[in-house]
C-alpha cells in the first residue's frame, strides 16, 4: 500500500482543472469529493488541514445547494438538485464537523428530502421522480444525520406499504 501516492493523488486533484478527467467529472463533483475525503479520512488524516486548508470546501458546497434544499452535484446554478449529491453534501459537513453551516437553510433540506418520499414509502432521487432503493438508503442517511428521521415514514420506506405519513416541515 502506497498511502503517500494516495494521498498526494486525492489532495493534487482539486488543482488539476485542466485535465479532461476535472471537466468530465464535473457533474458529480459532490460525490468525488465526499469520497476523496473518505479515503482520507480512512487513511487517518487530518481533513481540514489537508483537504480545506484554505477554508473553500464548505462555501463550495453551499454554493451547489438550490432554493428547495437539495443540492446538485456541482454548482447550483449548473446542475439540478438530486438525493445523492444531497447525502454528499450532508457526509462533506460531517466530515468536516460543519454541518452548523447549514444554519437555516437545514430545515429546507429535511423538506427537501421528505418531499421525495412516495406515497408507497420508496423515495425519488430527484423532482422527475425516477425511483431506485439507493434513493431510500440516501433519503434516511440524510435525514439520519441530519437528526430529523421523524419527517420520513422510515417504516414504510423499509416496508413499501404505503402507510400514512406525517406532515411535511
Amino acid at each position: 500500500f502506497a498511502e503517500a501516492a494516495h494521498v498526494k493523488m486525492v489532495t493534487e486533484l482539486p488543482s488539476k482543472t485542466d485535465s479532461i478527467e476535472h471537466v468530465l467529472t464535473e457533474y458529480m463533483r459532490m460525490s468525488g469529493v465526499y469520497w476523496g475525503l473518505s479515503a482520507m479520512a480512512c487513511l487517518g488524516r487530518d481533513l481540514r488541514a489537508e483537504m480545506d486548508a484554505d477554508g473553500a470546501l464548505v462555501p463550495w458546497v453551499l454554493s451547489c445547494q438550490h432554493a428547495s434544499g437539495g443540492f446538485g452535484g456541482g454548482v447550483a446554478a449548473e446542475h439540478d438538485a438530486h438525493l445523492l449529491y444531497t447525502l454528499s453534501a450532508l457526509q462533506i459537513l460531517a466530515l468536516l464537523g460543519r454541518l452548523d453551516a447549514l444554519g437555516e437553510s437545514r430545515g429546507r433540506v429535511v423538506g427537501y428530502v421528505a418531499s421525495l418520499q412516495r406515497a408507497d414509502g420508496s423515495f425519488a432521487g430527484d423532482e422527475w421522480g425516477e425511483v431506485d432503493t439507493r434513493f431510500s438508503y440516501c433519503a434516511l442517511s440524510a435525514l439520519a444525520i441530519l437528526g430529523d428521521l421523524v419527517w420520513s415514514d422510515a417504516g414504510d420506506a423499509a416496508r413499501g406499504d404505503g402507510g400514512a405519513r406525517r406532515a411535511r416541515p
